[in-house]
């Protein structure tokens, strides 16, 4: 009984989300600086179609996708290493993926963007790896200090870009990747974003097996589950993602930490019953932050990055001091 309850609410929280976020949706394709009336949203004329099919739309569709993709990369980063306090912009991986990118851009001038995408897939994946090591070597794994140990393993691979780009005179370019923005997305360059689909269906294939993870090495071993192959599907399920995203839409900060924090107070840690809510959750705050950037400078626009920036920064400052509340918390 308890586990068709417990189905029957993810079921209701999905259909509840999906549901509001076609709305949002649905009302977003209206802002913009030529206004489409929603009266003409269903029955649009030549011109106002031409703006939906190659701007309006596939900006969309990267939002939705870009938002999701984070988020779930989030929840499976935190599962895998019981740690509520690592995703993608807290362990080096967004960092390494820019700094893979920044790489190939110097070593192949005239890179296209799946090769781009290759490169920073990798230095993404050889990144987080780096990082779990540090996380093996730190005795007291305390969620507030993994979480510092990775903002600053990030910092110095920020630094060590930032300093490349600089000796190249690349730095503006840099900014292009750093910064989380749909402004230039348009049809024929946003394309890349479904990629992440197929990642992250296979994410939900392992679903269960990232919950099993998430609770030991030794508890995973003894179901019969191969921790360090599960371990190494969740790294490199979680690096594409990201470094698909930065690669063509650049660094959203916080969202892969925030919104499965969020998602698991009213859900709990499993995996396969958390991920559809928590893509959606990501992609409605991906949207909401893109809406809010549009319109709070009309005409002109603010980038996402910045609005997720300000609105995450706040949630995990509150995160953090609800850890520090908890009992049994470091002192």
């Amino acid at each position: 009984m308890n586990v068709l309850a417990t189905g029957g609410r993810t079921s209701l929280w999905v259909s509840l989300g999906a549901v509001v976020l076609a709305v949002g949706a649905y009302l977003s394709l209206a802002v913009g600086v030529v206004p489409i009336p929603l009266s003409d949203m269903l029955s649009p004329d030549e011109r106002q179609w031409m703006l939906l099919s190659q701007v309006r739309i596939p900006r969309l569709v990267a939002v939705l996708l870009s938002g999701a993709a984070l988020a779930v990369a989030g929840l499976i980063m935190q599962r895998v290493t019981q740690n509520s306090f690592v995703s993608p912009s807290t362990s080096g991986t967004v960092e390494a993926a820019v700094l893979g990118i920044l790489v190939a851009t110097l070593l192949v001038p005239g890179i296209s963007l799946l090769g781009k995408m290759v490169v920073a897939i990798v230095v993404a994946v050889a990144g987080t790896m780096i990082f779990l090591q540090l996380l093996q070597r730190i005795r007291h794994r305390d969620p507030i200090v993994v979480a510092l140990v990775g903002l600053m393993y990030g910092g110095v691979l920020s630094a060590i870009t930032v300093f490349i780009a600089y000796q190249r005179d690349l730095l503006q370019l840099l900014e292009i990747w750093t910064t989380g923005s749909f402004s230039a997305v348009m049809s024929g360059q946003y394309e890349p974003l479904y990629a992440v689909l197929a990642v992250g269906v296979l994410g939900y294939v392992f679903a269960d097996r990232f919950t099993v993870v998430g609770m030991g090495r030794e508890f995973a071993t003894n179901l019969g589950v191969s921790y360090l192959r599960i371990l190494y599907t969740a790294l490199i399920i979680l690096s594409v993602m990201t470094a698909v995203v930065v690669v063509v839409v650049g660094a959203i900060p916080f969202l892969g930490l925030i919104v499965p924090n969020v998602v698991s107070m009213f859900m709990g840690d499993h995996v396969r019953r958390t991920l559809p809510v928590t893509a959606l959750a990501g992609a409605g705050f991906v949207l909401l932050c893109d809406v809010i950037g549009r319109t709070v400078r009309f005409p002109y626009e603010i980038p996402v990055a910045t609005i997720a920036g300000v609105l995450g920064a706040g949630v995990f400052v509150w995160l953090i001091l609800r850890a520090a509340r908890r009992p049994g918390a470091t002192r």
